[in-house]
């Protein structure tokens, strides 16, 4: 009986190094006790009440990775890095678009003076005469 005890024992602790490392061959590779009884191919109440201490140490190195299995920690780190550059460039582009939007109102009052400046200008009542020197006198 201690063979297939040890047998299950070597069993569940390859099954917790694959999980953990991000290799797994036969479940989906969540880092949960029912996934680590189906990498090892033992029922779960095996895992639970004939093996608490293997459960007990595969909690202990999944908190200790933070849930993340070590072959996905650089990705995770990529993604918490590409995370806070899409959330400083959208807080950017919001501030362009502010000021693009300020710039508009800008040109379009500038365009409108210059509109009535020339308007202004183009009105015979506005335009004055200078005398001319060689007017003829009566």
């Amino acid at each position: 009986m201690t063979a297939s005890r040890d047998a299950e024992r070597d069993a569940i602790k390859a099954a917790m190094d694959r999980l953990l490392n991000g290799t797994p061959a036969v479940s989906t590779g969540a880092l949960s006790v029912l996934q680590l009884a189906a990498e090892a191919g033992v029922k779960r109440w095996v895992l639970t009440h004939k093996h608490p201490d293997l459960k007990a140490e595969f909690e202990r190195r999944r908190t200790a990775s933070n849930g993340i299995p070590a072959a996905f920690q650089n990705l995770h780190a990529r993604i918490t890095d590409l995370e806070d550059t899409c959330r400083r460039l959208r807080a950017s582009k919001a501030e362009l678009t502010g000021r693009v939007e300020v710039y508009a109102q800008v040109i379009h009052e500038l365009s409108a003076q210059v509109s009535r400046l020339r308007a202004e200008m183009a009105t015979p009542a506005s335009i004055s005469h200078l005398p001319s020197r060689h007017r003829k006198r009566p």
